[in-house]
């Protein structure tokens, strides 16, 4: 078997089931460790005018312009000012770079497909980003899909916008 695809093998294989947990609110959100490129500190962004409220902007991480959305304001939270507790964590899918600004970073925790549930089927704004409910002793997780954040209207807009 060729070395690359086994390594990549085996780092999914040691992924599966992780997930990054923090809060948003007095919620404990996760998503999976699989999408996680990084988590920083909150640092100065620069805002791009006329965009969704949630889309706070984009920051210059070494190099790459990374869009920011503030997951509480996605989610019809009010704002909370950022402190140093605030975290970026950047997530990558299929080469598309996205910056979540969370209110806290817990740690990861695996939970096993069979303690991952359906969310309840509620006429809510935004409830399609919620994929699942994990269950972890007597606390429960709210798990984020992710491909559902990267292809949110508003990002979507500011990255047409941004290399076009």
């Amino acid at each position: 078997m060729n070395s690359i695809l086994s390594d990549t093998k085996a780092v999914n294989d040691t992924q599966k089931g992780k997930y990054l947990t923090f809060y948003i609110g007095n919620d404990v959100y996760g998503i999976a460790i699989k999408h996680v490129k990084e988590i920083i500190g909150i640092q100065p962004y620069t805002e791009i005018p006329q965009l969704e409220k949630y889309v706070r902007g984009v920051i210059n991480l070494r190099g790459n312009i990374i869009p920011l959305m503030d997951v509480r304001l996605k989610f019809n939270m009010p704002f909370k000012e950022y402190d140093n507790r605030t975290c970026i964590i950047v997530i990558n899918i299929n080469g598309i770079s996205l910056g979540i600004i969370v209110d806290c970073v817990l740690e990861v925790l695996a939970i096993a497909d069979e303690n991952i549930s359906l969310p309840p089927s509620f006429k809510v704004e935004n409830q399609h980003l919620i994929n699942g409910i994990g269950k972890v002793g007597d606390e429960i997780k709210l798990l984020i899909d992710c491909s559902k954040l990267i292809s949110d209207d508003g990002i979507n807009n500011l990255m047409e916008n941004m290399w076009n």
